[in-house]
């Protein structure tokens, strides 16, 4: 898999998560700076969105998952960067984002490495989706190709109907 940000080629470090696989545990850094396990999710279907939250691209991305997850029952949507906790709440509050919450993996990377979204080149996250289902299966995976590229949010949300 090739990852690139405006056309220039990335590493990606860490390990690529299919669909099928179970999904890795991790820990990262809530706006409280409190310590967020992924375990503590299990038994909700979930939604893992990548991306930097102070980009264009990146803010509509958000804000669309925000729209949506107000229709979603019972699945919880995070948004998770390398951003730190002070500017995603800060972020989050002035975009009025209520129903994605947002979490950092600025402090161990540990969610960038084990689903192999950590980018050598740049210390940020590329941008990825993964829907993890209540029994802890990854039910989704998307690597997207260019950064810069938004997400097929209709694709997306369909997994979970």
């Amino acid at each position: 898999m090739q990852v690139k940000f405006q056309g220039a080629p990335l590493t990606l470090e860490g390990n690529i998560v299919k669909v099928g696989d179970k999904a890795p545990d991790f820990i990262a850094v809530d706006n409280d700076l409190k310590d967020f396990k992924f375990s503590d999710t299990k038994g909700k279907i979930v939604i893992l969105s990548v991306p930097s939250l102070d980009t264009p691209v990146c803010d509509m991305e958000i804000r669309k998952f925000n729209e949506e997850a107000s229709k979603l029952d019972g699945v919880k949507v995070y948004a998770i960067s390398m951003d730190l906790p002070f500017a995603q709440s800060r972020w989050c509050a002035g975009a009025n984002i209520k129903n994605v919450q947002s979490i950092s993996d600025y402090k161990d990377r540990d969610f960038g490495k084990s689903y192999g979204v950590y980018v050598k080149e740049l210390g940020l996250l590329a941008r990825a989706v993964f829907i993890v289902d209540e029994n802890n299966n990854v039910t989704y995976a998307d690597y997207l190709e260019e950064m810069t590229s938004e997400p097929d949010y209709d694709k997306v949300l369909s997994m979970l109907k």
